[in-house]
């Protein structure tokens, strides 16, 4: 009888870190599929995204451990989603541990641990540090100029 796991995601700016848990959630049924947050969604939830929808599902699709992809536009339907796709597993990254456990009646509840030193937001704050520092350097080279045009 084949086990299919079914998880949850925006999947922005996909790195080893997702891969990694996709992998891990493949190995816990014999078919993986995903619900990666729409852009609307992701407004809703106060979060932007760098890549569209279609890109980071795109992505997922390319990706050996996922089976399938289908769009996450709103809370509510992951009870309606688990029954449809007849996944015995629900599974998320432990960041979000009791969250899901209404969800028991129908699927068993897995929360899976983070792969450490890696997350989307940490490095959408490199990018951001990194450009402010660029940023801070045009402006010193900037006002030097100016000074210089003033002494002359």
């Amino acid at each position: 009888m084949n086990r299919t796991v079914i998880t949850y995601g925006t999947f922005d700016l996909f790195h080893v870190g997702h891969v990694r848990l996709l992998k891990r959630l493949a190995n816990l049924g014999d078919r993986l599929v995903v619900g990666c947050s729409t852009d609307q969604f992701n407004e809703l939830k106060g979060k932007r995204t760098i890549m569209s929808y279609a890109q980071r599902k795109e992505m997922l699709e390319a990706c050996r451990y996922v089976d399938s992809v289908f769009p996450e536009s709103n809370w509510e339907q992951k009870r309606e989603d688990i029954l449809r796709e007849q996944a015995a597993i629900f599974a998320m990254g432990d960041d979000w541990a009791g969250k899901f456990d209404d969800l028991a009646d129908i699927a068993e509840v897995i929360y899976l641990p983070r792969t450490q030193d890696i997350s989307t937001t940490e490095i959408k704050e490199l990018v951001s540090s990194v450009r402010q520092e660029k940023k801070q350097e045009l402006l010193n080279v900037c006002d030097h100029l100016l000074t210089l045009a003033q002494r002359l």
